[in-house]
């Protein structure tokens, strides 16, 4: 998605606003933003801390800044500088992390980011975006733009089908019906799911839900239904159970009433067996991949 992102940054590079700021990330990827940005794409350096008191600074001063790095170096390094410089101030400095969740695999757990929507979110006053397919990225950068107040971009990788014909961007889709269950996701992971899913026998075949804004705001009629039709929820994202979307999902249902007999909650519990891997061994060792998640719904683990 980073090139999808790209590209979104240069379709609104004209905005006179517009400023970008790099943590010496980006490279083999961002130039054609640099170019297009000139004097108003800034490499802040390994010094995250700063470049979001410079985010916030610029703010303030009317312009729209863009903060970018790698996901744990963007949220977790300048915490300090988020609370007290930008939410506190409800300031319009939107930070974009690149390799949400086990995105950057056997890199380790230095630049993994499991628990980064959770922290930002506990902030207060910023939304979350977390595309699912390329596509997404446009739509939400111009979501953000339209809004002034902080945001956080997650990007991964689309990982959905080819012949996948995906949704326009929104908080909530419904990307395959069927009378099996239901199972919510979060973002990107979403895309292994949907090959896995689509196949099956109706009787067997869950609606799957796919989550892309945070916090929630509202539930959609038609998830509610499907939800108390089935009675039996799995929620999946790449994302330690605090302060995540399953947390979050059975607060809503708990003050809206609604009745569900089955509630799994599939998220990131780390490193089981103390070994780093590939995003898709993560996964797997979290119960986060298609035949697991299935299984989980049909109750057979």
């Amino acid at each position: 998605m980073r090139t999808a992102f790209c590209s979104a940054m240069v379709g609104v590079a004209t905005r006179p606003e517009l400023v970008f700021l790099t943590g010496d990330l980006g490279f083999m990827a961002l130039e054609p933003l640099r170019d297009s940005l000139g004097a108003r794409f800034i490499n802040a350096g390994v010094a995250e801390q700063n470049m979001i008191g410079v985010a916030a600074g610029l703010a303030r001063c009317g312009w729209r800044p863009w903060a970018y790095s790698i996901a744990p170096f963007i949220y977790a390094r300048p915490y300090e500088q988020l609370r007290n410089d930008v939410a506190m101030h409800g300031l319009p400095v939107t930070m974009v992390g690149n390799g949400g969740g086990y995105g950057y695999g056997v890199m380790g757990a230095t630049h993994h980011a499991l628990e980064d929507y959770g922290a930002v979110l506990a902030l207060g006053g910023i939304r979350v975006m977390v595309p699912a397919f390329e596509p997404d990225v446009a739509q939400a950068v111009g979501q953000i733009l339209d809004r002034s107040q902080p945001a956080y971009l997650r990007l991964g990788l689309d990982e959905a089908p080819k012949a996948f014909a995906r949704p326009p961007f929104a908080p909530w889709r419904r990307l395959v019906v069927g009378r099996g269950g239901t199972i919510v996701v979060c973002g990107p992971l979403v895309g292994g799911l949907i090959g896995a899913v689509r196949d099956l026998p109706e009787e067997r075949r869950p609606n799957l839900w796919l989550v892309s804004e945070l916090p929630i705001i509202d539930l959609p009629a038609e998830f509610v239904a499907d939800v108390e039709a089935s009675a039996r929820v799995v929620v999946a994202e790449e994302h330690v159970a605090t302060g995540g979307v399953g947390e979050r999902l059975a607060r809503e249902f708990l003050l809206r009433g609604v009745t569900v007999r089955r509630f799994l909650h599939r998220c990131a519990v780390g490193y089981p067996t103390g070994r780093y891997g590939s995003q898709a061994f993560h996964r797997r060792e979290c119960g986060l991949d298609a035949a697991s998640l299935l299984a989980a719904l049909d109750g057979s683990s």
